[in-house]
Formats: C-alpha cells, sequence, structure tokens
C-alpha cells in the first residue's frame, strides 16, 4: 500500500494555504497576495519539501471549494483535478463553512455554550465583497450571500440561539462587525484556518458528488430584482 500523503489547500482568498500531512507530521506554508496563480506551487513545493515529499508522491487532495474569489476557487479545484488525473489521488473538497464549523463544534467554548443552549446552531458569517456578506446556519439555511443590511435583518429573525464564527474583510475577526448587537460570538481562533484543521478534515472527507464542483454564490445585488 503506497504511502499516505496528503495536500490540503485554502485558495479561496489570501492568504494561500498550502498544508501536507506526512507520517504523522503536517507541514504547512502561508502566502498573502491576490495573484495567487504564481505562488500556488512554490508554495505547495515548499509544504511538501518540509515533509520530504514531492508533488508525484501526493495521494490525497484536499481543497476549499468556496465561498470566495472566483480565481482562487478555480485554482484550488483545478490543482485538485490535475493531482487526480496525474497522480491518481484521492480528491476531496468542503466548504469553508464547514471547515469552521469543524474547528469550532470540537471545541470546549462551544460545547458549554451548547451545554446552556441545547437548541442552538452554528452561523457562520463570512466577508465577501464590499458590504456584503455570505451566511449559513447549520440545521436552518443552505449558504446565502446577502448585504450588511439583510443580513443584520435576517439575523434579527433568527429565534434560534446563535453562536456566530467567521470571519470579516481580510479576515478579521467579527467583533466590530456585531458590536452594536448581542450575539454570542466565537473567539477569534475560530476565524482561522490551520494546517492542521485542513488536514483534519482532509483525512474524514472523500470524494463524493460535487466534490470537484465550486460553490459560487450570487451577488445579493443580483438576487434583490427578484
Amino acid at each position: 500500500m503506497a504511502e499516505e500523503i496528503i495536500l490540503a489547500l485554502d485558495t479561496t482568498s489570501s492568504p494561500l494555504l498550502a498544508a501536507v500531512s506526512r507520517a504523522g507530521k503536517t507541514a504547512g506554508v502561508k502566502k498573502s497576495g491576490i495573484k495567487q496563480e504564481e505562488f500556488l506551487f512554490p508554495s505547495i513545493k515548499k509544504a511538501l519539501a518540509k515533509t520530504g515529499a514531492d508533488l508525484k508522491d501526493v495521494t490525497k487532495v484536499f481543497f476549499i471549494k468556496g465561498p470566495g474569489r472566483f480565481t482562487g476557487i478555480r485554482i484550488g479545484m483545478t490543482t485538485a483535478t490535475m493531482l487526480r488525473s496525474l497522480n491518481n489521488a484521492e480528491a476531496a473538497s468542503a466548504t469553508m463553512f464547514e471547515v469552521l464549523r469543524r474547528g469550532a463544534e470540537k471545541s470546549r467554548e462551544y460545547k458549554t455554550w451548547l451545554a446552556k443552549n441545547p437548541d442552538g446552531k452554528i452561523a457562520v458569517v463570512l466577508h465577501a465583497f464590499r458590504e456584503e456578506y455570505f451566511l449559513q446556519i447549520f440545521g436552518l439555511t443552505e449558504p446565502m450571500w446577502m448585504t450588511k443590511e439583510d443580513l443584520f435583518k435576517y439575523l434579527s429573525g433568527v429565534k434560534t440561539p446563535l453562536f456566530i464564527i467567521g470571519f470579516d474583510r481580510d479576515r478579521t475577526p467579527l467583533n466590530e462587525l456585531f458590536k452594536n448587537f448581542n450575539y454570542t460570538l466565537g473567539s477569534q481562533k475560530f476565524s482561522r484556518v490551520t494546517p492542521a484543521l485542513l488536514i483534519e478534515i482532509a483525512k474524514i472527507k472523500s470524494f463524493e458528488p460535487g466534490t470537484l464542483e465550486p460553490l459560487y454564490l450570487k451577488p445579493a445585488r443580483f438576487e434583490l430584482g427578484k
């Protein structure tokens, strides 16, 4: 049986993150900037080198399929498709909503909150573009893209207790966005995608329908005309 070498990618926005798992060791490389197509493979090679592996050795590739920058999402998806074809590597993916939820739901902070709010749900809020945001409330909604005004209006109508995690512009915490609202916000650590978190999810995800399909959400300005 071939040695398992996992490559996991977050190319949805800056910073790009490449993580590698081999023989129980996890290594990661982050690179800030919007021209991800220029430093994707140098970052991947650097992460692989930290574990003594090469691109041809990758047996599984995992990527975050959205939401985020159109070009960034396509880069991650194309890399997974390429390695699946060239290496016969297994491919898997998850949304950013799912990745951040995973980081929160196993934490003591969330479990303590859930014990006090047994009907509560995790809500993931992500900055999209200018004054617009992505939202998913697990167990209540599918992923959505809406204006900041509509986001506040929508959340105010949700009666279920919410544990809100995610990030604002430039992946900063949500505290400033919700400073005038009485919501339960998860700690700043739940706004971060780490190499360990990516690899953890990569290990439990498998190829399934939609794996190589990106998650593109329609901008709120187009929804308003409905």
